[in-house]
């Protein structure tokens, strides 16, 4: 099996819980290393892989592929320097920190005939996974309402100063909000305007920290939410069509068994507890709906085939180009206090 030989451009908190160790289990993926600029950490948990003291040395490296998962305002400079250097690259959300940036990128990877992709695990969570399961088999029939949460008890501010400086990458609606704008998009498509109230509720913060965001389409409205204050968690994912309903709690478990050391595999990585089920209530019934396995490992097997085999990456930079513009226009709408056509 052909390997793809592959480089982070970071070993912080993504690099070391979300990169490495799929590539490291991936037969498709040989990891060689990591631009480690002050800290030299990847060689502890891999020792036979390279710090790279310099950009330049990944770029010179027999890399194939560049995981770009640095902030999210460096996304597209690094990114631009990858594909210059007629590599891959996989980056991280959100993409960029404007559309205009985003195009840019596509346009150039398609000129290189190269391989970009962005990394939106999330739509190989396990409550996401049965989200789409839901909606294929028609259990709840023409979707009218449906809101999508991802929210946190975090009240402090982060101690990493580029979360909290107010660059344009640092906010909840770049980092959060674009996993549940992808969620929402890839469930229903691209609305046709929104809605959106962004503040910031946290003393002395410097960035936004909480959102709520309306996509308005023909035949459905879509509400999306996040914020630092939220102890109790409500279902994540509540979704009403003509037929049915289904509640479903945020609950997928790789992200917490990643930070106990927990070695990922094929066969029980991902599962859900019991308990953690969605409810669906449709044709008078009330039934707890079992939940998929969530899998990240899926994520590179279909990246892999996409280098390889010359497949479609599995998340396009189209679908991240419509991301970006609904962000702005969410940014657009909170600041004027209106509704903005897409």
């Amino acid at each position: 099996m052909r390997q793809i030989k592959t480089a982070l451009l970071a070993y912080g908190g993504s690099g070391k819980l979300f990169h490495a160790p799929f590539l490291e289990v991936n037969d498709g993926f040989e990891l060689i290393g990591a631009y480690e600029r002050s800290t030299k950490n990847i060689q502890t948990d891999y020792p036979n892989v390279k710090s790279f003291d310099t950009l330049e040395g990944v770029l010179e490296s027999d890399a194939e592929l560049v995981v770009v998962n640095t902030p999210i305002d460096t996304h597209f400079e690094f990114t631009k320097n990858v594909l210059e250097a007629g590599k891959h690259a996989l980056v991280e959300k959100a993409f960029t920190t404007t559309s205009e940036e985003a195009e840019e990128l596509h346009k150039l990877a398609k000129e290189k005939n190269l391989k970009l992709c962005v990394y939106q695990n999330r739509r190989y969570d396990s409550d996401f996974r049965t989200v789409k399961k839901v909606l294929k088999e028609n259990y709840l029939g023409e979707i009218v309402e449906a809101e999508i949460r991802f929210e946190r008890y975090n009240p402090e501010l982060s101690p990493k100063a580029w979360k909290e400086n107010g660059n344009p990458g640092a906010s909840i609606l770049m980092d959060l909000g674009s996993h549940v704008i992808d969620q929402a998009l890839t469930l229903f498509g691209n609305p046709e305007k929104v809605f959106a109230d962004i503040r910031r509720i946290r003393e002395n913060t410097q960035i936004d920290d909480y959102f709520d965001i309306l996509l308005y389409y023909s035949d459905k409205r879509v509400r999306l939410k996040s914020s630092f204050f939220v102890k109790e968690m409500t279902p994540a994912f509540v979704l009403h069509g003509k037929k049915g309903s289904f509640l479903k709690h945020r609950a997928d478990v790789q992200e917490d068994e990643l930070k106990l050391g927990k070695i990922p595999n094929r066969e029980n990585w991902g599962n859900e507890p019991e308990d953690k089920t969605g409810l669906l209530v449709y044709n008078d019934r009330v039934v707890n709906f079992p939940t998929l396995q969530g899998n990240y490992l899926d994520f590179y097997d279909d990246l892999y085939n996409a280098i390889v085999y010359d497949k479609k990456v599995p998340v396009t930079t189209k679908q991240a180009l419509h991301t970006m513009k609904v962000i702005e226009a969410a940014k657009e709408s909170s600041e004027k206090g209106e509704v903005v056509f897409l």
